[in-house]
């Protein structure tokens, strides 16, 4: 097993970029140089041959069109579960937002019928169908349709901001449609064209005289992609559909879907239609919760930018529902689930106006203020309208653009400070809650460096562990490795200040698959236990947790994958709540040493190292040494590929949502029933490569 087997348990946010050139390179014996004009001597009956005779240039796949996604759909849509299912909603529904954004659409029309087709239409300009000037022969809806990377969004002449970024949306879910229709109002005629799989099967045909404008896609999931029972969810193609008639309320969006696939209280028809935009959103979602005063809400647009900000914020004394507080953000009408930049601006801007109301007041308690403390009881929804964003990952859930930080800032400076000035009441009121919040935080920080303190000094200690100076368990951090010999590269190479250190004799017990008094009366688990100063099940409590951040720090080969896997399942069967707190970590040793004429880089893995070759070496051939252990690096090479925040890549242990399909993995892959576990290697074979490292 490696690490690439537990998916839905790793979060996708590296903490730091990785180092890319270390500073002191260990002693790796040179290649002998070579003899000129010399042919290679014929490997002996007895010796293996070093060339293989089964891989040549035939061996080179090159994956032409549109194969490359069917071939590796979790590239372009994340995977082929059910958000990867919906997410070709998605795609079709945002080119369709693109036109209304543009100022070219004003309705759109959404339906699933009885057969599992999904249909979005438009009433902008409609797709091109005349011939492409690069690809003679080929209309330019075809191009679209059926290549990568193509599309009116690149230049900004058709689209000044659009959610679409690379070119690859519509062509995707052509490509994963077993049929797709696309049907184009425009120049005074209708057009249709045919596909499946990605490939046309008709060429664009001019059905006939139209005035009508607009652009209907009409498709069925490919059942060889999804599975044969995928099907979409007639509640969640609403609620998307619904969520962006509210993110440009200049636009209306009718839904229809056949009555028979309805199995909830979602109506079979509705119209979408929210002239007050983010504002009305949000009225309706904290409609029952009792709030602090009214919601500020606004739009601001920067023609000179191309950008414009659209936000609703609102806070409650009792939080909301199962959360304190929740912030809903958007680009380009794209969800950004995991934040970013623009959620950052929105949170800097709030936290200075309040801060400035605060001193212009003579609340000197204002300056404790964070934006944590801000945002912790806040309902905020906002999103942001701007060119070439940049997100990481294809299925875009973060946003990075560093434009957007600055233009959410200055649109919301001068409203907010205008708000809070116009209504002194509830201004103070806010304020109020808010800095009782600070001092709350506060509090619970002294008081949990006062129960570190003591528990310190009153713990018994597992006597391996190699503790770290500070007292204090904000900033500091735990490394589980794997062995003493890695423990002892991991002492030398880390800071003492704040970093523990706590080796583990091998494989750790399999807690899926033991008996609870077994468990308890493991020494390994106990010691680590003792060194978290927290208790499993129903004892834990995450103000006794001694370290911030918990490590994992395993050789980069398929017993440390093994050895990783039982400690995340340890964790999530005895203290999910380090993992629901963000607590838990995997550390990314390099696999590679690559070094050539005074340049040295690490290489995480096989793809990486062939990444790094083509990259930074460019043709050359780089000395390559492969490390077998974090207990064969020098103590200055892991301190600074694996251990120092300025140079090293973590992966947060995160859990999804539906937890039932986490709690079914890990009973599937280490429960105490075998037949489970070959059942799942049975389904899953296809995945594996035949260059596993064992």
């Amino acid at each position: 097993m490696t690490s690439s087997t537990l998916p839905s348990l790793f979060g996708d946010e590296p903490e730091k970029p990785a180092a890319s050139e270390a500073a002191s390179p260990p002693a790796v014996p040179a290649s002998a140089p070579e003899k000129a004009l010399k042919a290679p001597e014929p490997a002996r009956p007895h010796e293996p041959s070093i060339v293989d005779a089964g891989y040549g240039a035939s061996s080179i796949e090159v994956l032409e069109g549109l194969e490359p996604v069917r071939k590796r759909p979790g590239m372009y849509i994340g995977g082929t579960d059910e958000k990867a299912l919906h997410h070709l909603f998605a795609e079709v529904l945002d080119n369709a937002m693109d036109e209304a954004v543009a100022g070219h659409a004003k309705a759109i029309w959404v339906e699933l019928d009885k057969d599992g087709y999904l249909s979005v239409r438009d009433d902008g300009r409609g797709i091109p169908v005349d011939p492409h000037p690069k690809y003679p022969g080929k209309s330019a809806l075809e191009v679209v349709m059926t290549m990568l990377h193509s599309g009116g969004k690149f230049s900004g002449k058709a689209y000044e901001t659009s959610g679409g970024l690379h070119g690859v949306g519509i062509s995707v879910v052509n490509a994963l449609s077993e049929k797709l229709e696309v049907t184009v109002w425009r120049d005074g005629f209708e057009w249709r064209q045919s596909f499946s799989k990605g490939h046309k099967l008709t060429d664009v045909e001019q059905v006939g005289p139209s005035k009508k404008k607009g652009t209907l896609e009409r498709f069925l999931p490919d059942p060889e992609i999804f599975g044969a029972e995928a099907r979409f969810k007639p509640a969640r193609l609403y609620r998307m559909a619904k969520a962006k008639a509210y993110l440009f309320r200049g636009v209306q969006i009718f839904w229809k879907c056949a009555a028979e696939l309805i199995q909830d209280q979602t109506p079979a028809e509705d119209k979408f239609y929210f002239p007050n935009g983010l504002a009305d959103y949000l009225a309706e979602r904290v409609k029952d919760t009792e709030t602090l005063g009214d919601i500020f809400s606004g739009r601001v647009e920067r023609k000179g930018e191309a950008g414009a900000v659209e936000w609703a914020v609102v806070w409650s004394g009792a939080g909301f529902g199962e959360h304190d507080g929740f912030c809903q953000s958007y680009c380009n009408t794209i969800p950004t689930p995991d934040g970013g930049t623009h959620e950052a601006g929105l949170r800097a801007a709030l936290t200075r106006s309040l801060k400035g109301y605060a001193e212009m007041t003579g609340d000197k308690r204002g300056g404790l203020i964070t934006a944590e403390d801000v945002a912790a009881y806040a309902g905020i929804v906002i999103s942001v309208f701007i060119r070439n964003p940049e997100f990481q990952g294809q299925t875009k859930d973060r946003l990075s653009s560093s434009d957007a930080q600055r233009l959410v800032e200055k649109a919301l400076a001068d409203p907010f400070d205008h708000w809070l000035t116009s209504a002194p009441k509830q201004a103070d009121r806010i304020l109020q809650f808010i800095v009782e919040r600070a001092e709350e935080r506060l509090k619970r920080r002294k008081d949990k460096e006062v129960q570190r303190a003591s528990a310190t000094r009153k713990l018994r200690l597992p006597g391996k562990l190699s503790d770290c100076a500070r007292q204090d368990a904000i900033g500091t951090e735990l490394f589980i490795v794997e062995g003493d010999s890695a423990g002892g590269s991991a002492k030398q190479g880390r800071n003492r200040n704040t970093q523990a250190i706590l080796p583990l004799r091998g494989k750790i017990l399999n807690v899926a698959s033991a008996t609870g008094d077994k468990a308890r009366q493991n020494a390994e688990l106990s010691d680590l236990g003792l060194a978290l100063g927290v208790q499993p099940g129903a004892k834990f409590k995450d103000t006794d947790l001694r370290y911030e951040r918990i490590i994992i720090m395993t050789d980069a080969d398929v017993d440390g994958a093994h050895i990783a896997s039982l400690l995340i399942t340890f964790f999530y069967r005895t203290m999910p709540g380090i993992i629901r707190n963000g607590n838990l970590f995997l550390a990314m040793p390099p696999l590679y040493r690559l070094s050539h004429g005074g340049k040295t880089f690490y290489a995480r893995d096989d793809a990486h190292r062939a990444e790094l070759i083509a990259k930074e070496f460019k043709g050359k051939k780089p000395e390559i040494g492969r490390f077998k252990g974090l207990g064969e690096m020098m103590a200055s090479q892991l301190k600074e590929t694996t251990m120092d925040p300025k140079t090293r890549t973590l992966a947060r242990v995160t859990l999804p949502h539906d937890e039932e399909d986490v709690q079914d993995l890990v009973e599937t892959l280490m429960g105490r029933k075998p037949e489970l576990r070959f059942r799942y290697i049975q389904d899953h074979a296809e995945f594996v490569t035949d260059d596993l490292d064992v």
